[in-house]
Parts: structure tokens; C-alpha cells; sequence
């Protein structure tokens, strides 16, 4: 069996991409000020999508400690992370903030995060389908 198409793949992209918005969300939110110095992002901004971050990580956590994580909640976060990517891309090309060097490598690593987590999602999604590794929630 291959490891795309295990019962424990998509379980453990969701502890990945609980984890690494959890650390996002806390640098975001414990360090707003001096982020958004280095960044050159708003501090409201850095704030808000910080908090987002937090919550998103307990949901994902939620997803990642089932058995079998309900297949149209993940369907919906590989939408919101190719959305979090489109929105990071569209934040940099705007012009609307004047983000620093730093600022757009934190924009781009979080674009760059989300899209490999859910090109693994889909592609966990595609392989457990045929093969009724996961069942419907």
C-alpha cells in the first residue's frame, strides 16, 4: 500500500498543518509589534490572521486525532489553503502594504506552506477515495 493511499496520511498531513499554524498563529500573535517592524505588515493584520491561525490549528487538530477525519471538512481545508496562498500572493502583489524584504518572505513561506499541505490533502483525498481507506463522516 502505498503511503499517499494509508488510512494515517491524511491524519498526518492535518497534525502537520496543525502544527505549523499553531507556531505561525503564536509567533504572530506573541510578537505582533516587533513583526510587523520586521515585516512591514500591519500589526491588525498580523493580529487577526495570528488569532485565525490559532483556531484553525485546534479545528485542525480536531480533524487530525479522528480515525477517519471527515472527508468534506478536509475537502473544504484544501480550499482555504489554496485561498491563504491566493490571498498572500494578491496581499504582495497589491502594493497596498509597503512589506520589507522579510516581510515578503514570511508572505511567500506561508504561501509556499499551505500549497505543499494541501497538494498533500488533495492527493490524500484522490488516493483514500477509491480505495475506502476513509470513510465518509
Amino acid at each position: 500500500m502505498s503511503v499517499l493511499a494509508s488510512p494515517r496520511f491524511l491524519p498526518g498531513i492535518m497534525w502537520a498543518d496543525a502544527a505549523s499554524c499553531a507556531a505561525t498563529g503564536a509567533l504572530q500573535v506573541g510578537f505582533t509589534g516587533a513583526l510587523a517592524r520586521l515585516t512591514g505588515l500591519p500589526a491588525p493584520l498580523l493580529m487577526g490572521t495570528g488569532v485565525f491561525l490559532l483556531a484553525y490549528a485546534g479545528a485542525a487538530v480536531f480533524m487530525a486525532s479522528r480515525r477517519t477525519p471527515p472527508r468534506w471538512l478536509i475537502g473544504l481545508v484544501v480550499a482555504g489553503n489554496f485561498g491563504w496562498a491566493v490571498a498572500c500572493v494578491a496581499l504582495l502583489m497589491s502594493g497596498v502594504v509597503a512589506v520589507t524584504a522579510l516581510g515578503t518572505a514570511w508572505v511567500l513561506a506561508q504561501a509556499l506552506c499551505v500549497v505543499v499541505l494541501a497538494e498533500l490533502q488533495w492527493t490524500g483525498l484522490r488516493r483514500t477515495r477509491s480505495g475506502g481507506a476513509m470513510a465518509a463522516a
